[in-house]
């Protein structure tokens, strides 16, 4: 048995503490809170720099078209009364409480209503109030002669009052599509990491199992091997029951955890059996999931040993550089086997195909080439997409 990559047994693990929780595992590389995003925070500001922003958009573009200031900036002022109902009747009455709920014949009936009174009041607000300050040569209408213009409203005066509310409703229908794809793409992150979960779940009463049916072969024959092969168990369940709920380990982890399994195997085996394990990792940090490898080794050994007649061999090797993760395993059949694996009866193949697709999609290609003499898989996965 030969370990050409040498891997120390003292590891420094992320803390996942409530604290840091956010930074390492939900958020990583999460900067501090920006201006930005507090300002996003605080309803009443967006919506009061909206208002300004529009406010002083218009009015300039108004100055530029008509050479002056100030008159605009009242006239602006006389009609932003209605402007203001109009956008907020609009988007937060009409539309989610009447449209959106097929109240169809009463939204109709409520947005004429509303045109109508809200281009009077924007109408009388710059007739009865700008006007006086900015003109003087000019015959003021009547409040009555407002009312009764309803063709002039609607027409002219329609388009000015409910432009920023359509304005409003187009950011609303933006905002609201990019929160429903956020929170569709949170959904689907959970639910990933709920199904990864599940699937290390699987692996872990799968190796526990069998690990104790081999320490309880080794008591009925009163080998001395067992307080060995405890010692030995205990710390890799240290890993697998406490430590694999991380979202990723360092690639030298997964090495460490396989060193030990041979361990544990070997000492079960004995002659019986010839592992050659390489391993080639010059970036030890390469972060990959927990327990993505182990079950490859375990199979390899469970049916590549177990009942075989003859020395077994296995070969395992793993190259990990940037971006790269190469991992081949190699291993002979015994005369008479029952490869509950390849008939679909157990949980590696299938456990290990489902957490590449969820962990690494589109980037990963396994293979699995079996003669009548051995097996081999060789997977390829692609660390930087």
């Amino acid at each position: 048995m030969r370990y050409p990559c040498a891997v120390g047994r003292k590891w420094a693990f992320i803390d996942f503490s409530k604290k840091n929780l956010l930074k390492y595992l939900l958020l990583p590389g999460m900067k501090k809170e920006s201006v930005l995003d507090r300002v996003l925070q605080k309803r009443w500001l967006t919506h009061l720099l909206f208002w300004l922003g529009l406010f002083f958009l218009f009015v300039v573009l108004a100055a530029l078209n008509s050479g002056t200031f100030w008159p605009n900036v009242i006239t602006y002022l006389a009609f932003l009364p209605a402007q203001l109902l109009a956008a907020y009747v609009l988007n937060y009455y009409q539309l989610p409480h009447l449209l959106y709920k097929k109240k169809y014949v009463r939204f109709g009936l409520s947005l004429l209503l509303s045109i109508y009174v809200f281009s009077a009041m924007g109408r009388i607000g710059v007739v009865h109030i700008a006007e006086p300050f900015v003109r003087t040569d000019f015959v003021q209408e009547s409040i009555s002669e407002i009312l009764t213009d309803t063709a002039f409203l609607f027409s002219v005066y329609f388009t000015s009052t409910y432009v920023y509310a359509f304005i409003m409703m187009l950011i609303k229908a933006v905002k609201s599509r990019f929160e429903e794809k956020q929170r569709t793409e949170q959904l689907q992150k959970e639910k990933i990491v709920n199904e990864l979960q599940f699937l290390k779940g699987q692996i872990q009463p799968h190796f526990l199992f069998n690990t104790l049916n081999n320490l309880y072969a080794l008591t009925l024959s009163k080998s001395d091997l067992a307080p060995v092969v405890v010692l030995k168990l205990s710390e890799l369940l240290d890993f697998i029951l406490y430590q694999s709920h991380q979202s990723a380990i360092p690639i030298s982890k997964e090495i460490e955890l396989i060193q030990g399994f041979i361990e544990l195997e070997t000492l079960r085996y004995g002659g019986k059996i010839d592992v050659n394990f390489t391993c080639e990792a010059p970036d030890k940090t390469l972060q990959i999931p927990p327990l993505l490898l182990l079950p490859l080794v375990e199979n390899a050994f469970k049916h590549g040993v177990s009942g075989s007649v003859e020395k077994a061999k296995i070969n395992i090797t793993l190259q990990a550089e940037v971006g790269r993760l190469y991992f081949e395993i190699f291993n002979t059949k015994p005369k008479i086997i029952k490869d509950t694996i390849r008939e679909g009866k157990g949980i590696g193949k299938a456990n290990l195909k489902r957490q590449l697709d969820l962990a690494y999609p589109d980037a990963h290609h396994l293979a699995i080439v079996e003669t009548p003499a051995d097996y081999t898989v060789r997977l390829s996965i692609s660390l930087n997409t």
